[in-house]
C-alpha cells in the first residue's frame, strides 16, 4: 500500500528530473532551477534555488557521499554543486557545445557522463573536473544513462531506440538495436550484481515511447564479451513510458508516464504491485530513496509528489518519516487549492487568506467590508485604494499593487498553452518569431542561441540555413488574447 504523504510546488515549469540522497531530495525543472530539501520534513535548503543555468535543466544526480550534485542543460553545459553550499564547483562544457540531455555518475563517483542532442557522449573523471573520453552515435540524441553498479560500464538509450553498453575507454561492448520502438526514454541498472561460475549478471530497465517497460539481463562472461536479452516486458502503463528506477535494493521498480500515472512493479517476479494516479500531467520523473520507503514522482503539472510505501518496507530495513511530516498543514492544503484557480476565480475568503500569506493582515477587514474577491483585486488601482478603501499609506498602497502584479504574473505563467512558450527559455513569449527550422521562438532568445551555437536549430540540431527571423503576427496576436482572458 502507498500513501501520498506530501507535494512540491516550487517549480515554475515542467519537472525533468528528481533524485535522492542519503539525507538529501535534488528536482530540476525547465524553470531552468535545481530545489534541493531536506528529507527529514522536506524543507528547502536555506541556499535553494540553484541558479546558474541559462535554459532548462533535464537531469540531476548526487554523488556517493551526497556533498555533490551534477545537473545537465539546454544550455550545453554540466555543472557540479556542492550540496552543503549550494555553490557551483565547476561548469563541464560539452564538446561541440550541443544541449546536454542526460548526465550519470558513477556509484564510486570516480566517473561522470553526459550526453548531447547531436548523440556525443563525455566522460570526464570526476575528481578532477577533466574530460577524459569522447563518443558519438550518429543522428539520434542521448536520452539516458546509466552506470553498472560496479562503475566499469555503462549504457546509454537515443531517441532511436537503441541501447548501447559501453566501458571507460568509450568502447562499444554491446548494441542492442531496436530495444524500444520511436526511441528509449530512460534506462537505470539495478544495484546488484549476480556471480556464478564464468559468468557475472546485471540487471537493466528500460522504458521507451513504445508504452513498454522493459527488463533485461547483461552477461559479462570472464574470458570476454557481453550478452544482453529480454528477461521481462510490462505493459502496465497505456503511453510512452518516460521514466524508471530501482529501489536501492532492486526488489521494486517504478515507472512514470505519459498516460499521467505511475506504476510500482515487483522486479523480481515481474508483478504490478501499484498503480498511482495523482499527477495531472505526463509523469516525466520518478526515483526511490535509499534509505527511506519513499517515492519521489516530478511531472509535467510543475509538482512533485512524495509517496511513502507502507507495507514491506521493514524488513528491508527503511526509515520512516516523522510523524509530524506526514501530511501538509492545513493552510499548506488551502493554499495549495486556491493555486489551482485562476486568480478572477478567487473567492473573498481566497482573497483574504492570500493577504494573510501575504502579509498584509491589516487589510483583511477593509477588503472584506468591500466585498473584493478576485476579480475586484485584480482591478484595483491606486486611486480606488485611496478613495474608495481608504488605505491613506503611500507605502502599503504600493506593497499592495506590487503583489498583485507579482500574482497576475504567476497566474500567467501557469496553465500556460505550451505552444505559447519559446523552446529555448520556456517562457511565455512576448516577440515571437518563426526560424528557418519552422519552429516560433523568443526573438531574444533564438538571437543569442544562434550567436552562440554556430546556427544550429534548438529543436533538431540541424544547421539553420539563414538566419533570418520572420515575425509570428498570428502568434502574438493569439498570446494577446490568451492574456487579455486570463
Amino acid at each position: 500500500m502507498t500513501s501520498l504523504i506530501c507535494t512540491l510546488q516550487d517549480h515554475r515549469d515542467d519537472v525533468n528530473w528528481c533524485a535522492f540522497s542519503g539525507n538529501l531530495f535534488a528536482t530540476c525543472s525547465g524553470d531552468k532551477t535545481l530545489r534541493i530539501y531536506n528529507t527529514r520534513d522536506f524543507s528547502e535548503l536555506p541556499f535553494s534555488p540553484l541558479s546558474g543555468h541559462g535554459y532548462g535543466v533535464h537531469c540531476c544526480c548526487f554523488s556517493a557521499c551526497g556533498q555533490f550534485l551534477a545537473s545537465c542543460s539546454t544550455d550545453a553545459t554540466t555543472m557540479v554543486w556542492s550540496t552543503v553550499t549550494g555553490e557551483i564547483e565547476a561548469v563541464l562544457e560539452h564538446p561541440g557545445r550541443s544541449p546536454v540531455r542526460i548526465c550519470a555518475l558513477s556509484p564510486d563517483s570516480a566517473h561522470l557522463v553526459s550526453g548531447a542532442s547531436d548523440g556525443t557522449l563525455a566522460l570526464w573523471d570526476f575528481p578532477s573536473k577533466q574530460l577524459r573520453r569522447t563518443g558519438a552515435v550518429s543522428d539520434t540524441t542521448m536520452v539516458a544513462c546509466s552506470f553498472s553498479p560496479c562503475s566499469q560500464v555503462f549504457m546509454t538509450g537515443s531517441t532511436y531506440g537503441d541501447l548501447r553498453l559501453w566501458d571507460l575507454d568509450m568502447n562499444q561492448l554491446h548494441a542492442e538495436k531496436n530495444a524500444h520502438d520511436l526511441g528509449v526514454t530512460c534506462c537505470t541498472f539495478a544495484p546488484s550484481i549476480l556471480s556464478g561460475g564464468q559468468v557475472v549478471q546485471f540487471r537493466l530497465a528500460s522504458c521507451g515511447q513504445d508504452s513498454l517497460l522493459k527488463i533485461w539481463t547483461i552477461n559479462k562472461f570472464i574470458p570476454g564479451g557481453y550478452k544482453m536479452q529480454l528477461l521481462h516486458t510490462l505493459t502496465g502503463q497505456s503511453a510512452p513510458v518516460l521514466s524508471c528506477a530501482y529501489s536501492s535494493d532492486g526488489q521494486l521498480l517504478v515507472s512514470g508516464s505519459v498516460d499521467k500515472t505511475v506504476t510500482v512493479y515487483d522486479a523480481k517476479n515481474a508483478v504490478l504491485l501499484y498503480t498511482l494516479k495523482q499527477h495531472e500531467r505526463y509523469v516525466t520523473a520518478c526515483c526511490f530513496s535509499p534509505t527511506s520507503p519513499l517515492i519521489a514522482t516530478g511531472s509535467m503539472d510543475k509538482t512533485v509528489n512524495i509517496w511513502r510505501l507502507e507495507d514491506g518496507c521493514s524488513d528491508r530495513g527503511g526509515k520512516s518519516l516523522p510523524d509530524g511530516s506526514d501530511l501538509t498543514s492545513s493552510e499548506e492544503r488551502t493554499s495549495a487549492g486556491r493555486s489551482k484557480l485562476l486568480v478572477g476565480d478567487w473567492s473573498e475568503g481566497d482573497v483574504s487568506a492570500w493577504l494573510v500569506e501575504e502579509g498584509l493582515e491589516g487589510l483583511v477587514d477593509k477588503f472584506r467590508a468591500n466585498n473584493i474577491d478576485g476579480t475586484e483585486m485584480l482591478s484595483l488601482t491606486k486611486e480606488t485604494l485611496a478613495s474608495e478603501l481608504h488605505i491613506e499609506s503611500v507605502g502599503l498602497r504600493s506593497k499592495l499593487l506590487r503583489k498583485v502584479e507579482e500574482l497576475k504574473s504567476d497566474s500567467v505563467c501557469s496553465g500556460i498553452p505550451d505552444e505559447f512558450l519559446c523552446p529555448i527559455t520556456r517562457e511565455l513569449m512576448r516577440e515571437p518569431v518563426i526560424a528557418a527550422d519552422g519552429y516560433s521562438y523568443e526573438r531574444e532568445a533564438i538571437n543569442s542561441w544562434i550567436n552562440s551555437k554556430n546556427r544550429s536549430s534548438p529543436m533538431t540540431n540541424l544547421p539553420l540555413l539563414t538566419t533570418l527571423l520572420t515575425p509570428n503576427h498570428t502568434l502574438k496576436m493569439a498570446i494577446g488574447r490568451w492574456k487579455t482572458n486570463h
